[in-house]
């Protein structure tokens, strides 16, 4: 080991590739085996630390600088992440309620830590990190389709006040232990400087981003590097005027919040740090803790103990506060209760910088790490016992439904499918079929379009080729729409790139739906910055259809829709498949996969509550509902995938919880492995002020349990 230690310190690359094993296994590890994927990082850092197999220091200058981007990358998704849609809506009990999970927590665990014999300032940064919360069970209440449940609202708006507590008190910490003695005077400049430097960043970058992006266009790659650079800029900031860098960060990522919006910027910006500098930070987090000097120290064990002790019950009596003052039931309490046990992101960071500034002693690190070890599990696990049954607000569901209902009689426009014929590697036979028997249903039209590529000049060769291969795309397809007896309407445009001509063309058409081939995904550039595909997925106004279809559309008889959030929002594909199918007079499935440990109860209360959902839409012939309890729910799928034709999966943006390390995507393994027919049915982006929900058909491994 000390051989191998010794080829490390010299050779940084291999460092950084055990790194990279680490990441890429441990997590699909520890999901498989129920606990969160941060866990095992945490305790691989202790394995391959100094207090184990010591191939990993922590003092290695590499290490050190992934971990503190990480440790800034945290923060900063942290408030990137803070959903102020949810926190306007129910803002009054939402700071009621954070008020509460803040103060309680903090008195006691200040109060506690005095009684141990550390100081004021130590105290009450210790009684801080008590006081905030990771949505780490949102996966979780978004599946069971409860997250517009008032008291699941009010959880997720009270993260911005508990994140905000956090940081604002671990800068005045760390800047009165840096100041040395104590005096109101130098409290009073130091806030003065925070409350300026505050403004100044979420004022300047919200300002500055939002110019920047409209002058930027489309340029992905400029808002992508302009929003990081946000970050380490507002970081530089910080240490000159002596305030914590991850402040900087946190503040950054509220400022941009609005201005990054649900789109492929922040999800790049979000899938840089969560498979690379976050999962490094948790590793470094295991080497910093001394296992001999933990199991060896009665003390130590006994202040962990009292630790989790007093965070579960000062979380519980915040919550028990709450329903008294806004009378929530038992079952919601509770849910807010275990919603709000999971110390991850905030804390960890807030942890670490006091230890390294000296605040915070050694035993008190590891304490912490145990505690997050302890809530990141235990929370999400209580979360799944109780939230089953939670009522939630039809009201607000029925917004999400945005496909034509097909007994209104009188519509402002003709229904017209935009069908993009970019790609004479899809079967756009087939696609131009589809979208034919849609627009028959309504009486509409189809547009097929065809995109050249803008060249610096319009008289320039290799426009003239590409308007000749546009028009003779054109041409076919007009001609198959007359076949089939549907009106269609030729469109060719210029642009520079097909996903925002695609998304542009629609929008100036007032499409209902664009109906597209699936084009193939491949290479480091389709990875990182998508591919035609993802940009009119992101960017349209309206319903995408991108359909791999094997077969002609008239003989598909049976279809299948999995669903995996109880929400409105994926019964799009439900409301989809209903038009497909009356075509042919197909059967529909809808089908629900839960874990395999599901009760009878809460799988028949899935039933209930999915035939609940699907009786809204009002379909003519009532879908067959099927629940599946399995341990991976790709397979499950798959198996019940061999008897259908056709298999609509839904497309949901993505929501990583801060802290989040990786995401497995159940519908790319899906349409990689699914011999059938599919559609991938994308809803359009609504404005944030409009947005009821951002629910996610994946979940980060931090929430695998």
């Amino acid at each position: 080991m000390e051989l191998i230690s010794q080829v490390l310190g010299k050779e940084p690359i291999v460092t950084f590739a055990i790194l990279l094993v680490v990441i890429l296994v441990i997590p699909i590890i520890f999901e498989r085996l129920r606990l969160p994927g941060l866990v095992g990082l945490v305790i691989c850092g202790l394995v391959l630390g100094p207090s184990g197999w010591n191939i990993f220091q922590s003092d290695s200058p590499m290490i050190n600088l992934l971990s503190d981007i990480g440790l800034i990358y945290l923060l900063f998704v942290a408030g990137l992440e803070v959903d102020l849609e949810q926190f306007r809506r129910r803002k009054s009990r939402a700071f009621g309620f954070a008020s509460l999970t803040f103060s309680v927590p903090l008195v006691m665990a200040t109060l506690v830590s005095l009684t141990l014999g550390y100081g004021w300032n130590t105290s009450i940064l210790i009684g801080s990190l008590f006081a905030s919360h990771t949505l780490l069970a949102y996966p979780i209440v978004s599946s069971l389709g409860v997250v517009n449940n008032e008291a699941v609202i009010v959880t997720i708006g009270a993260t911005i006040f508990t994140d905000i507590g956090v940081v604002l008190t671990l800068a005045v910490c760390v800047a009165i232990a840096h100041a040395g003695a104590f005096s109101f005077a130098k409290l009073l400049t130091l806030l003065g400087w925070l409350i300026i430097y505050s403004i100044a960043v979420v004022t300047g970058f919200d300002s500055a981003g939002k110019e920047f992006f409209r002058r930027s266009g489309d340029d992905e790659g400029n808002k992508f590097l302009f929003v990081l650079l946000s970050v380490f800029l507002a970081a530089v900031g910080a240490q000159l005027i002596g305030v914590e860098k991850i402040v900087s960060a946190f503040l950054t990522g509220l400022a941009v919040n609005e201005t990054v919006g649900e789109g492929p910027v922040k999800e790049k910006v979000i899938f840089i740090g969560s498979v690379l500098f976050i999962p490094i930070f948790f590793v470094d987090l295991g080497l910093l803790i001394n296992l001999p000097a933990f199991v060896n120290n009665l003390d130590t064990l006994k202040l962990t103990l009292l630790m989790i002790v007093g965070l579960i019950a000062s979380k519980l009596i915040a919550a028990l506060l709450t329903k008294l003052v806004y009378r929530y039931n038992w079952q919601e309490m509770l849910t807010m209760w275990s919603l709000s046990l999971p110390q991850v992101s905030t804390t960890l960071a807030a942890t670490l910088v006091g230890y390294r500034v000296g605040l915070l002693p050694l035993e008190v690190l590891n304490s912490i790490i145990v505690l997050m070890l302890v809530t990141s599990t235990l929370g999400p696990l209580i979360t799944s016992r109780i939230a089953v049954g939670l009522t939630s607000s039809p009201a607000e569901d029925s917004l999400l439904i945005t496909l034509p209902d097909q007994n209104v009689t009188e519509i402002d426009s003709a229904f017209t499918i935009v069908v993009p014929v970019y790609n004479s590697q899809t079967d756009e036979q087939y696609l131009i079929e589809m979208a034919a028997l849609l627009a028959l249903q309504f009486k509409g039209k189809i547009i097929p379009l065809a995109i050249a590529t803008a060249a610096a000049h319009m008289d320039a060769p290799q426009l003239e080729a590409s308007l000749q291969r546009s028009e003779r795309l054109l041409t076919k397809a007009t001609a198959q729409s007359q076949v089939l007896g549907v009106a269609a309407e030729p469109l060719l445009r210029i642009d520079h790139a097909f996903a925002q001509g695609i998304s542009r063309a629609a929008r100036e058409q007032n499409a209902n739906l664009i109906v597209m081939g699936w084009g193939k995904r491949t290479g480091w550039r389709s990875l990182l910055f998508g591919n035609v595909i993802d940009g009119v997925l992101w960017a349209a106004h309206c319903p995408v259809a991108v359909a791999r279809l094997v077969e002609s559309p008239n003989k598909i008889q049976r279809i299948l829709v999995p669903v995996e959030n109880l929400t409105a929002s994926p019964l799009q594909s439900v409301q989809f498949a209903q038009m497909l199918a009356e075509v042919n007079q197909s059967h529909i499935t809808v089908l629900n996969v839960c874990d395999r440990r599901t009760s009878s109860s809460k799988i028949a209360w899935r039933r209930s509550h999915l035939s609940l959902l699907v009786s809204k839409l009002a379909l003519t012939n009532a879908p067959e509902i099927q629940i599946i309890a399995h341990e991976n729910v790709a397979q499950a799928i798959l198996q019940a995938a061999r008897l259908y034709d056709l298999v609509v999966l839904p497309f949901i943006r993505n929501r990583t919880s801060p802290g989040g390390l990786a995401i497995t995507d159940v519908t790319t393994q899906l349409a990689r492995q699914l011999n059938c027919s599919i559609v991938m049915l994308g809803e359009p982006q609504r404005p944030q002020t409009k947005n009821v929900v951002m629910s996610n058909t994946v979940a980060s491994i931090t929430s695998a349990v």
